[in-house]
């Protein structure tokens, strides 16, 4: 979405500290973001459009791919999209998430965004599907129990603390960092569609907030399990988004993880 398409959608404003939201612990609810300034992302996730009045058939084009770019030091400035109604999973403890974009990353619609956010944290494979926790997303007014940011990569350095790589994801307290120049770019040599590593990022730093750990390739050929850190090796197992991929019964393997460098030069 353009800069100022964006603006132009945005419905408040609110001039506060980013260290605020950057001070939330694990484990407790967090209120109302105080990091900013906040943009709040124009229309309702939930809302439903009336029919249209009987006309002739309209042939929509195809949808175009749009091309999604960023600066490596974005302006740490948020837009957080409105909640939902919907609750993924259906017994186990409720958490309650916000979604925040960078204002700086072009091609990325907050709304289309938090829809595959939902979309992936609401998949029957995912962490719901153990029947120990229920997700819902909530507006940035809303206590939650963390953020899921889509962020620049010096903003990720900054959300997710300890040593900047500017190329991988985190977890930080209730900081649930994706960096967007891997959700634009994924991975070199992956071995699957970008929608599956998204799905991967997305599932894996969400797990590492309900208090998982790494894990290991369980052996050559076998999926990786999900909280591998897929993105700086697979050690011989094949992609994998999910920790439940049958539905049924979690896929895990060895507790642990592997010595794998940050991609030199990498963005």
């Amino acid at each position: 979405m353009p800069k100022s398409a964006r603006r132009a959608a945005a419905v408040a404003v609110l001039a506060v500290a980013v260290c605020g939201a950057l001070a939330a612990c694990e484990g407790q609810p967090v209120a109302a973001p105080a990091a900013g300034p906040i943009v709040t992302a124009i229309g309702d996730a939930t809302s439903v459009a009336p029919p249209p009045a009987e006309r002739e058939p309209v042939v929509q084009p195809a949808p175009v791919e749009v091309a999604i770019t960023f600066p490596q030091t974005g302006s740490g400035q948020w837009m957080f999209t409105p909640g939902s109604d919907e609750v993924a999973g259906t017994r186990g403890r409720l958490l309650r998430y916000r979604i925040a974009l960078e204002t700086d990353i072009d091609g990325v619609g907050p709304v289309d965004f938090a829809r595959q956010i939902r979309g992936i944290l609401g998949d029957p494979r995912g962490w719901t599907a153990g029947g120990q926790w229920r997700l819902q997303q909530v507006g940035p007014e809303d206590a939650a129990d963390f953020t899921i940011y889509l962020a620049t990569p010096a903003s990720r350095d900054k959300l997710c603390g300890g040593t900047p790589d500017g190329y991988t994801s985190c977890r930080n307290g209730s900081n649930v960092v994706l960096n967007v120049a891997r959700w634009a770019n994924a991975v070199p040599n992956y071995g699957a569609p970008i929608d599956v590593y998204r799905q991967y990022m997305v599932t894996h730093e969400t797990g590492h907030r309900l208090g998982q750990g790494h894990e290991l390739c369980p052996g050559p050929g076998r999926p990786a399990p999900v909280m591998e850190q897929q993105t700086l090796g697979l050690h011989g197992c094949v992609p994998n988004p999910w920790p439940f991929p049958d539905g049924d019964r979690e896929y895990a393997g060895p507790p642990g993880e592997y010595n794998d460098p940050i991609p030199a030069g990498a963005s």
